[in-house]
């Protein structure tokens, strides 16, 4: 274990000094401009290191690989491995580096490598001969991004350019503020939903799906207990095209599908492209409290079962869309904005209270401040499920259980807390707890409460979970009050000597420039 955690540190102290590095050489170019270049570099990286592990198979031609040319597209095409041209390889452009051509030259290496894969088309960046990219840098970050392989093994170089390209995604997010929130989910966030509802096996959804956050973890979760990403079929949508270009770049370096992950700028609610996908899990973060999202256009549309969302706000809208795909043993979990736990304005009220008899609501998690980039509004969890009545786990009809995580995670830096494992451990594990056929769950005083549709309806369907989880108990210190109190006494009275020893000062000193008190 000890080696795992020091292996687990050496690799973020990595992560973070690739940064450090790569940032120092964007000079004065904006943020939302550079991670297109870096990310887009490090992506190069990984399929000409995938390509470079199967042709050197295929060159020694040993075994299934006899006879077969190394320069064959087919040959990688069999292996679910991108073809790289010659003048796109690694090698080739890092031996350019140097050159002020440089930059046509990685361009003419994304056109190349589009064109030889056809599920490629369109989502490369060509942005690397724009006359405001110095060349000189262009050639330190080749450098930099070249030497991220450690050691012989391409499977390990690749695991590292995954996380190296997840964590940039991260940093680039925190240093465009506002912005970075529209592609970049936080990763504590994610890790609870995904530790929360297992995608374990099925079809993966995610209607607002940015860089793809949401489909890594779930893939990293299924690795972690000895599953294979094929278990998971992976559908999103996303209406920002350069979003989705980090997003299919980013399930591309993970080897996940991203076929049926699709973009249109008209977005899920006017252009659904998945329109009788019904998902066994969907995951997502939309935008909070969104009130352009063409609601007046779709005020009768079948999927508003539960209520006709507000035209300005489409928080509801968003979860009635999600509970429209989830399948009939679904289950879903997406964050929202704290008002759409108690809001009555424009008929969402309503609509909670429909979905709360409906029996679909199964647990709550109110969440801390400071674990988003981009907003300072408070947040929640709602997770959503159609199988409440067995399934294999405690038949739960008609209760919820609320979660108050509000002062839960650390400080990572001044202005952003995370969860650590034992965080996200103690919220989901009191989840799944909660859930067992063979459940030893309790509630907790200031933290979690299992409450009965009776308790709801008691709050008028308000689900803020402060109102049912309540305050928790002061430890008992073991001191005595009496004794409290001598202490306190005994510095009240001291404090009070202080306060006439420092008012006569004043007087004095006053009484020195001619004034008196």
């Amino acid at each position: 274990m000890n080696n795992n955690k020091k292996t687990k540190k050496n690799t973020e102290s990595l992560e973070q000094s690739l940064f450090k590095a790569a940032d120092k050489l964007r000079k004065n170019m904006d943020a939302a401009e550079y991670k297109h270049i870096v990310l887009g570099l490090i992506f190069l990286k990984y399929i000409s290191d995938s390509f470079l592990e199967l042709y050197e198979k295929l060159s020694e031609g040993k075994g299934e690989h006899e006879g077969a040319n190394p320069e064959d597209p087919d040959e990688y095409r069999a292996e679910n491995v991108f073809w790289v041209p010659k003048e796109a390889r690694w090698s080739y452009l890092f031996s350019r580096a140097k050159l002020p051509e440089i930059g046509k030259d990685i361009d003419n290496a994304m056109e190349a490598i589009e064109k030889e894969n056809s599920t490629l088309k369109g989502i490369l960046p060509k942005v690397y001969a724009r006359p405001n990219l110095d060349k000189s840098s262009l050639g330190s970050l080749l450098d930099l991004i070249g030497n991220i392989a450690l050691g012989d093994e391409a499977s390990r170089s690749k695991d590292i350019l995954g996380r190296v390209y997840e964590y940039f995604l991260g940093q680039f997010a925190s240093l465009e503020g506002k912005k970075g929130g529209q592609f970049y989910t936080p990763k504590s966030i994610v890790q609870i939903i995904v530790n929360m509802i297992q995608p374990y096996k099925g079809r993966v959804y995610d209607p607002c799906c940015g860089s793809g956050g949401m489909f890594v973890m779930s893939e990293k979760f299924v690795t972690e207990h000895q599953g294979s990403i094929n278990d998971l079929s992976i559908y999103g949508q996303e209406s920002n095209q350069t979003t989705y270009r980090l997003c299919r770049m980013n399930l591309a370096i993970r080897g996940v599908d991203g076929s049926q992950v699709k973009w249109n700028n008209e977005g899920s609610f006017l252009k659904d492209s998945h329109p009788d996908l019904k998902a066994d899990f969907i995951l997502a973060n939309p935008p909070f409290n969104d009130s352009d999202w063409a609601g007046e256009l779709l005020q009768s549309d079948a999927r508003w079962k539960y209520g006709a969302p507000p035209k300005g706000n489409a928080n509801y809208a968003w979860m009635q869309h999600m509970i429209y795909h989830l399948s009939p043993n679904g289950i879903m979990g997406l964050v929202l904005a704290n008002g759409s736990l108690s809001s009555n304005t424009s008929g969402e009220g309503d609509i909670r209270k429909n979905i709360v008899e409906a029996d679909l609501v199964d647990c709550i998690v109110a969440l801390p401040k400071q674990l988003f980039y981009n907003t300072g509004i408070p947040a929640c969890l709602w997770f959503l499920s159609r199988k409440k009545s067995g399934n294999g786990e405690r038949k739960r009809k008609g209760e919820i259980l609320f979660i108050d995580a509000t002062e839960i995670g650390f400080m990572r830096d001044r202005t952003h807390r995370e969860f650590s494992d034992e965080d996200i451990e103690k919220i989901a594990g009191t989840y799944h707890e909660w859930r067992s056929k063979n459940s030893k769950y309790v509630d907790v005083k200031g933290f979690c409460k299992s409450a009965t549709l009776k308790d709801i309806e008691k709050h008028k369907f308000v689900l803020t979970p402060g109102r049912y989880v309540g305050i928790p108990d002061e430890e008992d210190d073991g001191i005595p009050f009496e004794d409290k109190m001598t202490d306190f006494l005994g510095q009240l009275r001291e404090q009070m000597k202080q306060e006439q020893v420092l008012n006569e000062e004043i007087k004095k000193q006053l009484k020195n420039i001619g004034f008196d008190l």
